[in-house]
């Protein structure tokens, strides 16, 4: 484990709802000197210095099965009060209001914005392969290498209605919010965990912003 970079290894909650690509991200984070356990209550939620919501599959899928488990009410009161906070893939899209590609289902709503479709375009959706990044900004990029792209696997990306939130560009499909950042709450459209070394540097940083707060 890498914890040389850290002052003290952070205990993430990891939370499980039936759709997370939970082996690889955990992996990952703990590659990167944090100890990792499954959250599928509120209970391991209480002592977890960050939550890390991962997702794979549609955004309906997803949002009904963290409302089933008990776990949404929870998750928007832990973002209410500013606690760590990183959302991989759907947990990025998740924190809006609702999407496209589920009509008449509700995210979490934290941050105002809908989750839109790829216009069509000559450019292949799903988009699915590696790009850069542009007009990167906060912790979860400080030691990055601007230059370094990252893995999506996406046809659909939040929207959000205050563009302030986002930390980092994708030009892709005439450009899109491929992350945000406010305060202590991080997410990504991107993969960190399949983005090789980028990927894992941008889980030190957001580990290291652990340490710093």
């Amino acid at each position: 484990m890498d914890n040389g970079i850290l002052k003290t290894q952070p205990s993430l909650a990891l939370v499980d709802y039936g759709s997370g690509n939970l082996r690889s991200v955990a992996k990952a984070l703990e590659s990167c000197g944090a100890t990792v356990r499954l959250a599928t209550s509120v209970a391991d939620l209480s002592d977890a210095d960050a939550v890390v919501v991962p997702g794979v599959g549609s955004f309906g899928d997803c949002a009904r099965n963290l409302d089933k488990s008990g776990l949404k009410e929870p998750i928007l009161e832990w973002l209410q009060n500013d606690r760590p906070y990183l959302g991989i893939c759907l947990g990025y899209q998740l924190l809006f209001q609702s999407s496209e590609e589920s009509p008449g289902v509700e995210g979490l709503g934290f941050f105002q914005g809908r989750v839109v479709r790829f216009p069509e375009s000559p450019l292949k959706v799903p988009h699915m392969g590696w790009n850069t990044l542009e007009k990167t900004r906060g912790p979860l990029y400080v030691s990055g290498d601007p230059s370094s792209a990252y893995y999506f696997v996406h046809s659909y990306y939040p929207a959000p209605e205050d563009s302030s939130l986002v930390s980092a560009w994708c030009d892709y499909g005439g450009g899109f919010a491929a992350s945000i950042s406010r305060g202590n709450i991080h997410a990504t459209q991107f993969h960190p965990e399949k983005s090789q070394k980028a990927g894992l540097e941008l889980l030190r940083g957001f580990l290291r912003a652990l340490n710093d707060a």
